[in-house]
């Protein structure tokens, strides 16, 4: 078998098999714009991440019956051993006020008063679920489509298969909380085995965006340039006898990246530029929006500047600084829906302001839901089962509700929609066909919904 496996081995290599000579041709120009599979209908996406689970019958799905059964034990809690253990407690209702908004009626909850005012604009997925029960599995899912580390997040898929419109800024920009970045940290927004030129760039919302993006005293762009030429020249020679290693290519893009950022990222994200109407439709005069309203608008600058895929999240570190509302649910979403509810309502009006609206696909979820039952009194446990993502903008049918859960809230029983699902229409929206959006990796032709997925229709009417 060994003599059988090396000439294998061969005739394999010949073929291809070990490596896709599209992709590492793709390599000398890794963020070149490419033309998707169909007509799309939006060119970027705002990804809103809400890190650590928001509840759903707290905010976008009143359940009237949890409310009539508070403190009672949840039913057929023995028929789900993996949900028993977690020791759930007794129901609890929720005590936020529902108003149906806009033309559409649509139930929005009195912590989210100003994205009541945009619900047209919105569809509602109230059928979400997923498959971990912990912070670092469903963050891991929710940006990548698996529970592990290792795979290509969503942003890195879209920057692979469309690349950006603007040579001089990253096709993928990341904007952490400023309390911190999430569980499970860079893997969120890496590349996986993709080359890092499709991973995200963390961009920091004061100050320089990017640390050490000012060349040093005395380094003059000639100087500067003329270093890179000959760096690049040494790589590629280097590069041209081992064709298969794509590390090297990437890595001489990232280099030329970086040079032509100098130029243009510090007035990508210079707010300064800004009205003082738009920066307070923000809430940037308010402290408590100030942060989030910041980062919100420096995503709408880059996705105007072409940048392909802005990821922005609230909450960072742990505990209560995130959604994750262990001990009382109503203490922390009123912190953290006061932070985002201005800043996105915001987002939504501004682009719609400048026709960009229909352009940009805007996301909204959390890694998971929470669950009806009671922890620690006041508190609600993680729940994969049954959760809400909203999206708006991007061709999207706004003013409407898609799928449902249980009368409890708990699990997802109309028009389920998995993490997948979400991610095959996101991929959708951009005019990328999921199924052919691949990258072969250790054998075989990866994907980001990997051999699962469906384009939620109802989405886009």
């Amino acid at each position: 078998m060994g003599f059988t496996g090396t000439a294998l081995t061969g005739l394999l290599a010949e073929d291809g098999f070990f490596g896709s000579a599209v992709q590492a041709a793709e390599l000398v120009a890794p963020l070149s714009p490419r033309v998707p599979h169909a007509i799309p209908r939006a060119k970027s996406v705002i990804f809103l991440f809400m890190y650590g689970g928001v509840s759903q019958v707290d905010t976008f799905d009143p359940k009237p019956e949890l409310t009539r059964l508070n403190g009672q034990p949840i039913p057929n809690l023995d028929a789900d051993p993996l949900f028993k253990v977690r020791n759930p407690g007794t129901l609890l209702g929720s005590s936020r006020v529902f108003t149906p908004s806009g033309q559409s009626g649509l139930p929005v909850c009195d912590m989210f008063p100003q994205v009541a005012g945009v619900v047209d604009h919105l569809a509602i997925i109230r059928s979400m679920y997923a498959d971990s029960f912990a912070h670092g599995g469903g963050l891991l899912q929710m940006n990548t489509g698996f529970l592990r580390q290792g795979f290509p997040s969503v942003g890195s898929w879209v920057s692979y298969g469309l690349g950006t419109e603007n040579q001089n800024l990253p096709g993928f920009v990341v904007l952490l909380d400023h309390r911190g970045g999430p569980i499970s940290g860079p893997p969120n927004w890496g590349s996986g085995f993709m080359p890092a030129s499709f991973q995200g760039t963390q961009f920091r919302t004061s100050g320089p965006p990017i640390i050490d993006l000012v060349p040093p005293e005395g380094m003059s762009a000639p100087r500067q340039r003329d270093q890179l030429a000959v760096l690049g020249e040494l790589n590629r020679r280097h590069a041209e006898r081992r064709p298969t290693e794509t590390e090297l290519a990437a890595r001489i893009g990232t280099y030329e990246l970086a040079f032509r950022m100098q130029s243009e990222a510090p007035e990508a994200v210079d707010l300064s530029q800004e009205s003082q109407a738009t920066q307070e439709l923000y809430g940037l005069h308010d402290p408590a929006t100030e942060k989030f309203g910041r980062r919100l608008l420096m995503a709408r600058r880059l996705v105007e500047r072409g940048v392909r895929f802005v990821q922005v999240y609230s909450g960072g570190g742990h505990s209560e600084e995130t959604w994750d509302a262990h001990g009382d649910v109503n203490k922390n979403h009123e912190l953290h829906c006061r932070e985002t509810d201005q800043p996105m309502a915001g987002l939504i009006r501004d682009l719609a302001s400048r026709g960009l609206l229909d352009e940009t696909l805007i996301v909204w979820t959390g890694e998971f839901g929470r669950t009806p039952t009671a922890q620690n009194g006041k508190g609600r446990d993680h729940s994969p089962r049954g959760f809400t993502a909203w999206l708006a903008g991007g061709g999207v049918k706004g003013g409407q509700a898609i799928g449902a859960t249980d009368d409890l809230g708990f699990a997802a029983v109309e028009n389920k929609v998995h993490v997948h699902d979400l991610h095959a229409t996101i991929l959708h929206a951009l005019g990328i066909d999921h199924t052919l959006l691949t990258w072969f990796h250790s054998g075989r032709d990866y994907r980001l919904t990997d051999v699962e997925g469906r384009v939620v229709p109802e989405v886009f009417g």
